[in-house]
C-alpha cells in the first residue's frame, strides 16, 4: 500500500510544472489570479440591519480603487436614512489589517458605519454612550463583529494595532473601531 506523499519525483515536478505553466497562461491572457495581485486589498462586509452583502478590493497596484471605495461607501451608509458618505480609507486599510491580525477571512458585520448628523443626534440623545461629535459623523468610524470569533478577541485585536479608537460594548455584542487618536473605553 503506498504512503501518502511518496510518489515518485518525477510526478511532483510534472505537477509543479503543470501548475506553474496554467498561471502564466492565465497571467498572459490578462486575468490575474488573486494570488498574483500585487497588494490587492478587499473586504467582505454583512450589514445586520438591511441583510447586504458586499466583497469589494479597494486596494490594487498601489493605489486606491475608485469603483471600489464607492461600493464601499455605500454599503456603509446611514441605513436610517440611506445618505451616504465617504468612508476613510485609513478605517478600511484597518479593517484589513484586523482581518490579518485575526485570520479571519469571512464578512465582517457591520452594525454602523457612516451615520449622518440627525441620525447621531437621535442616537446621542437617547443614550450617553454616542458621542456628540461621533467619528461615524465623518466617516471615520464603525461598529463590528466577527461571527465566530470572540468580541473580547476582536477588542483585543485592535487594540494591539493602536491606529485608533477602540470602544467594546458586550452588552451590544460590539466593537467600534475609528481612525481619531489612539484610546480605548
Amino acid at each position: 500500500m503506498p504512503v501518502r506523499g511518496s510518489a515518485h519525483p518525477s510526478c511532483h515536478r510534472r505537477r509543479a510544472l503543470g501548475l506553474a505553466l496554467a498561471a502564466g497562461g492565465v497571467m498572459l491572457a490578462g486575468m490575474r489570479p488573486a494570488a498574483a495581485r500585487v497588494g490587492a486589498r478587499r473586504l467582505d462586509f454583512y450589514s445586520v440591519h438591511t441583510a447586504e452583502k458586499l466583497a469589494a478590493t479597494y486596494w490594487e497596484n498601489g493605489r486606491y480603487l475608485t469603483d471600489g471605495l464607492r461600493e464601499i461607501d455605500y454599503n456603509l451608509r446611514d441605513f436610517r436614512t440611506g445618505e451616504v458618505h465617504a468612508i476613510d480609507p485609513e478605517l478600511l486599510d484597518l479593517l484589513y489589517r484586523l482581518r490579518l491580525a485575526m485570520d479571519y477571512d469571512r464578512p465582517i458585520s457591520v452594525i454602523s458605519g457612516y451615520r449622518c448628523a440627525a441620525t447621531n443626534a437621535m442616537l446621542a440623545a437617547r443614550s450617553n454612550q454616542v458621542a456628540k461629535n461621533s467619528y461615524h459623523v465623518r466617516g471615520m468610524a464603525i461598529d463590528i463583529r466577527l461571527p465566530g470569533r470572540e468580541l473580547a478577541a476582536l477588542r483585543d485585536g485592535a487594540r494591539a494595532l493602536a491606529r485608533g479608537g477602540v470602544g467594546y460594548y458586550p452588552d451590544s455584542d460590539f466593537v467600534h473601531v475609528d481612525t481619531g487618536p489612539v484610546r480605548a473605553w
